[in-house]
Parts: C-alpha cells; sequence; structure tokens
C-alpha cells in the first residue's frame, strides 16, 4: 500500500486501478487548482499593462491605425477610442458587420476584439489576426488607454 499524503493508497491487483487514478489525481488536481489561483494579476485577463511596451506592440497597427485626431489611414482613427461605439467615426467607410456590432470600446470590449477580431465581429474587414498574447493585449490597451484621449 501506498501513501498520498496521509491517506492510504491501495496498489493490489483486486483493487480498481481506475479508482486508484481517482484517489491520486483528486489530490494532484486541487494542487494545481490552489497554484492557479496564486498566479500574479498580470496574467489575468483585463490586468493592468506597461504602455511604454504597448507602444511598441501599437507599430503592428500604426501601419491602418493613428492615434491623432483626424488622421486617417486603412483603418479609422484611434483618437477618444473609449466610450465610442463601434462603426461611430464620421466618413469612415466600416463594413456593415461592424457597424451593426454596435460595440462600446473599454478595456474589455478591446481585449476581446484584439484577441481574435474576427470572432468577436464575423464579417468585419480588418485583415489582423489578433494578439495572441494576454500581456501584449494588455500593454497595448494600456498604451491607447493613455495615447488615444
Amino acid at each position: 500500500m501506498l501513501l498520498l499524503g496521509d491517506r492510504p493508497v491501495r496498489t493490489d491487483s483486486a483493487y480498481r486501478k481506475d479508482r486508484d487514478t481517482v484517489t491520486i489525481a483528486k489530490p494532484l488536481l486541487l494542487a494545481f487548482l490552489a497554484a492557479g489561483a496564486a498566479l500574479p494579476a498580470s496574467a489575468a485577463p483585463g490586468a493592468t499593462g506597461d504602455a511604454a511596451k504597448g507602444k511598441l506592440v501599437f507599430a503592428r497597427c500604426a501601419m491602418c491605425h493613428d492615434v491623432k485626431p483626424g488622421a486617417v489611414k486603412m483603418g479609422p482613427p484611434l483618437n477618444g477610442l473609449f466610450g465610442r461605439t463601434s462603426g461611430a467615426v464620421a466618413g469612415f467607410a466600416y463594413s456593415p458587420a461592424m457597424q451593426k456590432a454596435k460595440i462600446r470600446w473599454d478595456a474589455k470590449t478591446l481585449d476581446a476584439f484584439l484577441t481574435k477580431p474576427s470572432g468577436l465581429v464575423p464579417g468585419n474587414r480588418m485583415a489582423f489576426a489578433g494578439v495572441p498574447a494576454a500581456a501584449d493585449r494588455a500593454n497595448l490597451i494600456a498604451y491607447l488607454a493613455g495615447a488615444t484621449k
């Protein structure tokens, strides 16, 4: 018989193997979940990012977007982005999907959109796969929060 912590675990052939697995796996699962709960806040979605690092991430966006008022490139200008509704910049030709989406841009909606734009707004015209790394998104959002005021 083995001991797992202070609990005995039977290993004889008459004992069902799946029971051994459950007995061993449950404490391991609990330990794993407890370790996950102890992750630093920066790993959590919506975490505060580093604006300086976000400016570097924005280089991926700068070909099509600008943070300066009135600067129209291939994509709409991003000044005044936070609190604005999707598809609302006058004079910019948005896709019908983006006009219909009526998303109010904030850190949470930007995080979802930047993860995979076509996932949040299917049919939008933005030819960008997204920013897969949560830390990069948090940094980009921190940059945009300051740069687009």
